[in-house]
């Protein structure tokens, strides 16, 4: 009588998960037994020193003012204070700069980066000048003729920019990813971005023709609901330089295109620039957009998974 052959047990090790370099993935931290206790520390570090760094150029500002080649010099410094504090913390903790999300990502990402800011201007104005709440200078053709023309521009508003996203998405969205959910993570690296203006619209001359305390107002709603769209590029394209083209686009399509192509008629100060009612309801649009589809996101970085890791920690030797 002849036996059936054993079964012999299937040893093949299981797929290797893959993700695109900086992406956020559901498997817990390297480095320590403590992953939140460590994201909880490097947020504090960050704030402080964010704090100590801008209080700094914050000084220079309201003494000097942002006016003129010192005065470009001071916002520069402005600009990058939380990413130097990013830098410095980071360095602290691992001994080099990883994990900010260096690499390009995918060109989609880079191209909504670039294209959210100006589609949304475009639709804030073109529905602003023929309602009589501002008046367009010209006509359609030198608008276009204008954005064309100041585009180029978008690579000083890059190095601007960056200072302050290394801070705010290459290092406070992904430690806050780690410990809370997307929408917590949105609203509050969006808030406290939102208060490190404060000094400069109150002290500094950064602010409009409005009264003070409407624009302030206006400026923390718009820059916590910009929070929505920039956490999710972030953790969405594993990447810094999407939220950089973003933060660059608008600045430089507000300030040097659309503000100067838009004369007042009494109450346009109100709607639109930076400080305009305006963009809080197009803010507001484009936050819950972001919000809806959070679960897109990896699914440690809507906060059902948690602790989580970045490529980084899962392969220490290579650059983000």
């Amino acid at each position: 009588m002849s036996r059936a052959p054993r079964a012999t047990p299937d040893v093949t090790p299981p797929p290797i998960a893959r993700a695109p370099t900086g992406a956020v993935l559901p498997i817990p931290l390297t480095g320590g037994p403590h992953p939140a206790r460590d994201a909880g520390k490097r947020i504090i570090a960050f704030l402080g020193l964010t704090l100590i760094f801008t209080a700094v150029s914050a000084s220079l500002a309201i003494g000097i003012g942002t006016g003129g080649g010192a005065g470009e010099l001071i916002a520069l410094v402005v600009m990058w204070s939380p990413g130097l504090a990013a830098l410095v913390t980071i360095f602290a903790f691992q001994r080099n700069v990883r994990g900010f999300g260096w690499q390009l990502g995918r060109p989609r990402y880079l191209l909504i980066g670039f294209a959210l800011p100006l589609v949304e201007c475009s639709l804030v104005y073109g529905l602003v000048w023929p309602s009589g709440l501002g008046a367009l200078r010209g006509d359609l053709f030198g608008v276009v003729e204008t954005l064309v023309a100041i585009t180029p521009g978008l690579l000083i508003g890059i190095v601007l920019a960056l200072g302050e996203e290394i801070g705010w998405r290459g290092l406070f969205v992904p430690q806050l990813a780690r410990i809370t959910t997307f929408t917590r993570t949105a609203l509050i690296s969006g808030a406290i971005q939102a208060v490190w203006h404060w000094p400069f619209v109150l002290f500094a001359g950064f602010s409009s023709a409005a009264p003070r305390w409407f624009a302030l107002s206006v400026l923390t709603i718009t820059v916590t609901l910009a929070g929505f769209s920039a956490a999710w590029l972030r953790l969405r394209s594993g990447s810094v330089w999407p939220v950089v083209l973003a933060h660059a686009s608008f600045n430089l399509y507000v300030q040097s295109g659309f503000n100067p192509l838009t004369r007042d008629t009494g109450i346009t100060e109100y709607i639109v620039d930076e400080f305009g009612v305006a963009f809080v309801l197009s803010g507001a649009a484009i936050a819950y957009v972001c919000w809806r589809l959070r679960h897109r996101l990896p699914e440690a970085a809507t906060g059902r998974c948690n602790p989580v890791a970045t490529i980084d920690d899962l392969a220490p030797g290579r650059p983000a």
